[in-house]
């Protein structure tokens, strides 16, 4: 059987305490290859200064080392990756959210491993042993992970709530009496960025969670697990039934993310609620607007197998790579360093983010209470569509895209991801 990981990313945070020190970085002449092309995906709000900062920084320390930076938005950036991976001309430095998608670049010998480097002052050590699991194929590591601990929430609008007497659900049926309330008085339920097709995913992946427990790892795995099994089903019937009720915003599926344009509605008080990771708190933090929205886990199904507390996202978003036609390596490398080191995971936090370093210090209430979610989570499945392979992920975008749009039924779905799964693998 083919299998594109080892196991399943069911992973669990340590629990927080004091940040921990590393010793500072020398100032040390180096006679560089060529330029450090570096891209990233922190194009909004801190990310491009976060990351900036931490590169001016090593320069300083490195005079003879150029490094070029490359924001690059979310979506584009995964199709330009693939076409520069393709031609053999990727940047030397490039995230991941590992997984599926980076375990075809390590098939391909387009990155490299960093157990070296990793092992190195004990550099290793550093991180939250539980965010390795996702960029560690065959006992080899090829990802350092930089910029959060990442969960999907719901977050929500405090004055809207309070306004309507509305308390937060805990199971689904309690999530249904929302929407109908938010909507008789005229406000949007959710937001959703339904163009960008990721954030879509996150309802159905949470909902087959939540009513088949397992049920993904065994259709994923191949371990007599079928995506045509009735979790899957009744996922695909119960987010539609939602579509139906009113539960998103008008032309959700034309809103995209990247833009801004499926925040804007939660920000402006249009929609009272929105199902997204806990990078969404940087934008609350950069507005001052931290008081004014709250979040709540995902809503248990009455009589589903899966935890209430299981989460999905990463403890390690995101996951920074060197391909293997960087010319130089180790300098790279020390690139990646200087962007959690100690200043730089200072920086993040202030910034509502929570590195996933060990001992680290928290003070915001929000953020203290996600790492609490993260630390007693059962588990933490990584994103679908980043877990398995690019063609499969590619697939269940599209399929829970058209499901929304309601131009597809929950059995037709179930039925082409099971087809493309014996395809790949079984």
């Amino acid at each position: 059987m083919k299998k594109f990981m080892n196991r399943r990313s069911s992973i669990l945070l340590a629990a927080v305490g004091s940040i921990a020190l590393i010793s500072g970085y020398a100032v040390v002449p180096a006679q560089a290859a060529g330029p450090i092309t570096f891209w990233h995906i922190q194009s909004t709000g801190a990310g491009p200064k976060l990351i900036q900062d931490a590169v001016d920084r090593f320069q300083a320390d490195n005079p003879g080392v150029k490094v070029e930076v490359s924001p690059i938005a979310n979506d584009a950036f995964k199709d330009k990756i693939k076409v520069a991976v393709g031609a053999d001309n990727a940047p030397c430095i490039f995230p991941s959210w590992g997984g599926g998608p980076l375990n075809e670049y390590v098939k391909a010998g387009a990155v490299i491993p960093l157990i070296s480097y990793l092992k190195k002052d004990n550099y290793k050590d550093r991180f939250v042993p539980a965010s390795w699991s996702n960029v560690t194929f065959g006992g080899a590591t090829y990802g350092v992970p930089v910029e959060n601990s990442s969960i999907a929430v719901i977050w929500y609008d405090k004055k809207i709530f309070a306004k309507l007497k509305l308390k937060t659900p805990k199971t689904w049926p309690e999530l249904l009496t929302v929407v109908k309330t938010l909507n008789k008085n005229k406000v949007a339920p959710f937001t959703l960025g339904g163009a960008s097709k990721w954030p879509s995913i996150m309802w159905y992946d949470y909902l087959a969670d939540r009513i088949g427990g397992d049920a993904f790892a065994k259709a994923a795995l191949r371990t007599g697990g079928s995506f045509t099994d009735p979790a899957f089903i009744q996922a695909g019937k119960m987010l539609q039934d939602l579509v139906k009720a009113g539960g998103f915003i008008k032309g959700f599926n034309g809103l995209n993310y990247d833009n801004g344009q499926s925040a804007a509605p939660l920000l402006g008080g249009k929609a009272a609620m929105y199902l997204m990771g806990n990078w969404l708190y940087g934008d609350f933090v950069g507005a001052k607007r931290t008081g004014d929205f709250g979040f709540f886990p995902f809503p248990s199904v009455p009589g589903g197998k899966g935890d209430a507390t299981n989460v999905l996202g990463t403890v390690g978003d995101n996951y920074y790579s060197i391909s293997s036609t960087c010319s130089d390596k180790a300098n790279a490398f020390k690139v990646i360093q200087y962007l959690i080191d100690d200043k730089s995971v200072t920086a993040r936090i202030a910034e509502g983010r929570i590195p996933p370093v060990k001992g680290l210090t928290l003070t915001d209430p929000n953020t203290i209470a996600l790492n609490k979610m993260i630390a007693n989570a059962k588990g933490v499945q990584l994103w679908w569509d980043q877990y398995l392979p690019p063609e499969f992920g590619e697939l269940h975008k599209n399929e829970v895209q058209k499901l929304m749009g309601l131009g597809t039924t929950p059995e037709k779905m179930a039925a082409a991801q099971e087809a493309l799964a014996k395809k790949i693998l079984d």
